[in-house]
């Protein structure tokens, strides 16, 4: 963790590639992401969004190229620092992920507690806070099994901002979504940006990307492009 990147640079990849097995999903990729920016990354499936996202929270490695994430070197980083990359990223999954055997506080209690959160009240303090944030307020005391699948992915996002994360890596967010309930998805995501989270969603929903307009990157033919207006 050696030199600091610009303040406002939040992500920079150079020159990257990503391997699956023996596959190259991403070679000589770049990309530079600021604080509070949106993206979204598309492409067809299997062109290698989910990995980019992966790489981003360490879930498989990158192996060629320079990538910096806040205070993190990518290519350098132990094992044992991965857990505090990830405290600092929200990640939303498309299969919500969500612990079925609790109540939507429960599962947000369990991620707190598991980061290092002790102190009863500002536990239920920050619930509350995120609940409210994604229009959940009242639903704390539900099981997973009891909510919609638009109403899983607010707690999933909920689930994402507990720890005030500069970056959310939403991948697929609206996959499993009808098209109403994915919109809204989407426009709480841009309503988080609003606040100063930067947000990288993936999708091959290209309804989504024109109805809800940002910066757009394509993964092609194991390249990254900016997708010009």
């Amino acid at each position: 963790m050696e030199e600091k990147m610009e303040d406002n640079i939040l992500l920079q990849l150079e020159n990257i590639e990503i391997r699956r097995e023996e596959n190259v999903v991403l070679r000589d990729a770049s990309l530079t992401l600021r604080d509070g920016e949106f993206v979204y990354v598309i492409g067809k499936v299997g062109s290698g969004k989910s990995s980019l996202l992966k790489s981003l929270y360490r879930e498989i490695p990158i192996t060629r190229g320079e990538a910096r994430i806040m205070d993190f070197d990518l290519r350098k980083m132990r094992r044992k620092d991965i857990p505090y990359l990830r405290r600092k990223l929200g990640i939303v999954f498309q299969d919500f992920q969500l612990l079925t055997d609790r109540s939507v506080a429960k599962n947000l209690e369990f991620v707190l507690r598991a980061t290092g959160w002790k102190k009863r009240q500002e536990i239920k303090s920050r619930i509350d806070d995120v609940l409210r944030q994604v229009g959940m307020r009242d639903k704390g005391y539900k099981m997973p099994h009891e909510l919609s699948g638009g109403e899983q992915q607010r707690i999933v996002i909920a689930r994402a901002l507990l720890n005030n994360p500069r970056l959310i890596l939403a991948d697929e967010p609206t996959g499993n979504l009808d098209p109403e309930t994915s919109g809204q998805i989407v426009q709480l995501l841009h309503d988080i940006r609003q606040q100063g989270t930067a947000v990288i969603m993936t999708t091959h929903n290209y309804l989504i990307v024109h109805n809800y307009p940002a910066r757009v990157v394509k993964c092609e033919n194991a390249c990254l492009s900016d997708v010009k207006e």
